[in-house]
């Protein structure tokens, strides 16, 4: 078994971090989290402010005019984000952990500077192409493909359930280069939607959840773009979408622990607030259990996060921490707010109160950037591997 060690206190700048984007929710998301699940529109507004603070590049170095940040303080900024509005954490999760780290570990120095640096500023939004309806959890059964033709590449194929898909400017987008060659057949590219003609929108998800982040089906009719726009070598593009999910799944339990959190301190206040037989409905014992329930998987859920977030700033390997750390937090999320909803009795069944948005929500965690299902098989052949 691997020695594991980690500083369980907040640097400085963390603490800074977290209580610079925490105002910031409450004062400017948070006051807008039922209208942009009204209205399921994306608030360029709100993007804006936020990329105006630095949170759009979070975990990128300053030359690409990142923030600089640790990976700790980058899942502490998307937690609050996430505490505010589930929509947004998504939206900033698919945008900085999938477009740009793709960008940022795969591209070249040319590629970074001209496309990175654009996702850092929050001047342009990033998505991650790589589901399509029969390719999900199975990556190598896609049918999107890339062929070259001299100095450029021609993508035909369609893409689904893709966040911030019809709202981004620069989008990785995944296909096969040699259809016979399974999961080794598979690259990357950088996508341009406004210049790059045969990038089509089909149109976009009615979802349970996750409101204000649009989640798109697009289709590559005879694309043609440059040769310069593949990332990294032909071939490589699997193993690179597994790198980046890998890095992913810390920050959607970033995005998990967040909704939880907004779940247990609107359920803390409701007790408090409501009375039964004569007295606040927290001072029974049923309901306190819950609350001190839905803490400790809060508090648990967080360890894993950051011992993830720990290994992968040391560079050591943390494919079943990261696993381990967005199963967990996935599930406690949907646990919290459904306990959140029964605080709050038939108020919490009502659009009246947000507990009913914390479900749906959380329900999301558990499907993409690996379902638990797949998470499962993944910590247990990890765990194999280590005995």
């Amino acid at each position: 078994m691997k020695e594991y060690r980690m500083d369980f206190a907040l640097s400085a700048e963390q603490r800074q971090i977290r209580d610079m984007v925490s105002e910031f929710v409450d004062e400017e998301i948070r006051p807008r989290a039922a209208e942009i699940d009204e209205t399921d529109e994306f608030p360029d507004d709100l993007i804006s402010e936020m990329a105006e603070l630095g949170l759009m590049g979070m975990p990128f170095p300053e030359e690409y005019d990142g923030a600089g940040l640790d990976y700790h303080s980058y899942a502490i900024g998307l937690e609050e984000i996430s505490r505010g509005s589930g929509g947004l954490g998504t939206v900033v999760a698919a945008h900085t952990s999938l477009a740009g780290n793709m960008l940022y570990e795969f591209g070249d120095e040319a590629q970074k500077q001209e496309y990175l640096t654009s996702l850092n500023t929050g001047e342009d939004i990033g998505a991650f192409a790589l589901s399509e309806a029969g390719a999900g959890s199975d990556v190598p059964a896609m049918d999107t493909t890339a062929t070259k033709d001299d100095d450029e590449y021609v993508i035909n194929g369609g893409k689904l359930w893709i966040s911030n898909g019809s709202v981004a400017d620069t989008v990785t987008v995944f296909a096969k280069t040699d259809p016979d060659a399974g999961n080794k057949g598979i690259s990357s590219f950088v996508v341009r939607p406004e210049e790059d003609d045969g990038f089509i929108v089909e149109g976009t998800e009615d979802k349970l959840g996750d409101k204000g982040c649009p989640t798109a089906e697009l289709r590559f009719d005879e694309m043609r773009i440059p040769e310069d726009r593949l990332l990294g070598e032909e071939g490589e593009g699997f193993v690179q979408a597994l790198k980046t999910l890998n890095g992913g799944r810390i920050t959607i339990a970033a995005r998990s622990i967040g909704i939880a959190r907004a779940a247990l301190d609107d359920a803390v206040a409701y007790a408090d607030d409501r009375e039964q037989f004569d007295q606040p409905i927290a001072e029974f014992q049923a309901i306190k259990h819950k609350l001190a329930d839905m803490d400790t998987k809060v508090q648990a859920a967080k360890m894993l996060m950051h011992k993830a977030a720990d290994l992968k700033i040391r560079g050591e390997s943390y494919i079943k921490e990261a696993a381990q750390a967005k199963l967990y937090a996935s599930e406690i999320s949907r646990e919290v707010a459904n306990e959140g909803i029964q605080i709050h009795g038939g108020y919490g069944y009502t659009k009246d109160f947000p507990a009913e948005r914390y479900y749906r929500d959380a329900k999301l965690n558990e499907i993409y950037e690996g379902t638990s299902e797949i998470l499962r098989n993944t910590i247990g052949d990890r765990l194999r591997q280590e005995q």
